[in-house]
C-alpha cells in the first residue's frame, strides 16, 4: 500500500478509518516530537477480528471473552494499528492526543501522550512480529519523520520505554534493531 500523510498532517491517506472517540485536544503549542511503539491482541494472543476496533471504539462487548471484563472500562486508542497482514487501521488523527501511553514519562517529560504519536502493532509479548508490520511501521516512521522532524531515533521508543514497570510492549520479540536498520533517516 502506498501511504501519504495528508497535507494538514491529519490523516494517513490510504489507511482503513475507524474513529476513536478517545482522544482530546492536545496542549496548545506542543510539538509532535515522539513514536510509541505498542503491542495489543484481543483476545490475548489471538490475532485478526473486530475486538482491537470494538476496544478502541468502547463498543468490545464484555461478555464476549473473560479477558474483556477486565479492560471493560478502560477508554483507550492509539493513532494507528498495524494487523498481522501490514494493513493499517487509523483511529485518531495525528492532531489530535490519542490515549495510549498513559502514565509516562520520556527523559523526565510527563504525560507522553500530549506529545507522541501511538502506533499499535497486533502481537502480543512472547511471540515475534511479522516482516509486513516491520515494512509497513519503516513505511509509516519515514512518514511521520519528514512530516515532524524532531523524531529522530533516539525519539521512538516501546511502550515499556515509557512506562516502565507498568507496561511491557511491544515486548522481548519486537526486534527494535531490525526495525531500526530499515530506516533511512
Amino acid at each position: 500500500m502506498n501511504y501519504q500523510i495528508n497535507k494538514d498532517g491529519t490523516w494517513l491517506n490510504g489507511a482503513r478509518v475507524i474513529l476513536s472517540p478517545n482522544c482530546d485536544q492536545r496542549p496548545l503549542n506542543t510539538d509532535i516530537d515522539l513514536l510509541v511503539i505498542h503491542g495489543i491482541s484481543l483476545p490475548p494472543k489471538q490475532y485478526g477480528g473486530e475486538f482491537i476496533d470494538k476496544f478502541f471504539t468502547n463498543k468490545l462487548d464484555p461478555n464476549a471473552h473473560p479477558y474483556f471484563m477486565e479492560i471493560q472500562k478502560l477508554h483507550v486508542s492509539a493513532h494507528l494499528l498495524i494487523d498481522r497482514l501490514g494493513n493499517v487501521t487509523q483511529y485518531v488523527p495525528f492532531n489530535m492526543r490519542a490515549w495510549h501511553a498513559g502514565e509516562s514519562s520520556f527523559n523526565g517529560r510527563n504525560c507522553c501522550n500530549d506529545y507522541s504519536i501511538g502506533v499499535e502493532l497486533e502481537g502480543c509479548d512472547d511471540e515475534i512480529y511479522c516482516d509486513a508490520q516491520y515494512i509497513t511501521l519503516a513505511k509509516i516512521t519515514e512518514l511521520v519523520c519528514q512530516r515532524w522532524q524532531k523524531i529522530k531515533k533516539d525519539r521512538i521508543v516501546g511502550h515499556s520505554d515509557i512506562a516502565p514497570g507498568r507496561k511491557t510492549d511491544p515486548g522481548p520479540f519486537f526486534d527494535m534493531n531490525f526495525y531500526l536498520s530499515l530506516l533511512t533517516l
